[in-house]
């Protein structure tokens, strides 16, 4: 192996690790929602993997036609930028809505009193909580998945670029190859591993006292996620 693609390998690993462990919008939702809808850490992995690929191959994608079309780096980093806040905004919009559905399930289900009269004029008062409205851990799954898939699709890895441009000036495919690749296995290890250390953090704390609220607690961290990551650049 050449120093000079050994070094690019060694720079994608860096950058790549670096870039996915600061962006907390890699994994943060991955944690939250699955703390909050009792999925598996095997099921929380998964669905990191995936949206991870797709997260990556979005970047590798782009960045190909950008070297077959002939484009110059800051034309695609330009495009990257684009995509990056369109995501960020995404995300600051998935996790609005989220906590507002949250909100409203939780006013629906709100306890309330009811007072009854018996017959020798004693009143008697008990809690009363509306059931029928209460969710089930599959519930909205489908579209919440669909949902940030579609938003990890839309976030680029902006540092991605221009490593790849690198070796395509020299016409090394193989080396255009082993970036993307060593790139790509670099974020989503570093999504997975987050993910995990996140997801097992949570279920070591206890939240029978704020379970009702879990769901708006998720839509807000998501919200937060978004807000950080646009105002912040990462």
């Amino acid at each position: 192996m050449e120093a000079s693609l050994a070094t690019l390998l060694a720079a994608s690993v860096t950058v790549a690790g670096t870039h996915t462990f600061i962006g907390v919008d890699h994994y943060l939702p991955f944690v939250v929602l699955g703390r909050a809808r009792n999925w598996s850490l095997a099921r929380v992995l998964g669905i990191t993997a995936l949206c991870g690929l797709g997260h990556v191959l979005g970047s590798i994608v782009l960045g190909f036609a950008g070297i077959g079309l002939g484009f110059a780096v800051s034309d695609l980093v330009d495009i990257e930028s684009v995509r990056g806040s369109l995501a960020a905004w995404s995300l600051i919009a998935f996790g609005l809505v989220y906590a507002v559905w949250a909100t409203v399930r939780l006013v629906r289900n709100r306890s309330h009193t009811h007072v009854h009269a018996h017959d020798n004029g004693t009143l008697h008062t008990h809690h009363h909580d509306h059931h029928e409205g209460h969710l089930h851990a599959h519930e909205g799954a489908g579209l919440t998945l669909w949902t940030v898939f579609v938003i990890f699709v839309l976030g680029p890895c902006e540092p991605l670029i221009p490593l790849l441009m690198a070796p395509a000036w020299q016409y090394d495919w193989w080396g255009v190859a082993a970036v993307a690749g060593t790139f790509s296995v670099t974020t989503i290890g570093m999504m997975m591993a987050m993910a995990t250390v996140g997801s097992l953090g949570l279920r070591m704390v206890s939240m029978q006292k704020v379970h009702r609220y879990v769901h708006l607690m998720a839509g807000l961290a998501i919200f937060s996620s978004g807000v950080a990551i646009q105002a912040l650049g990462i």
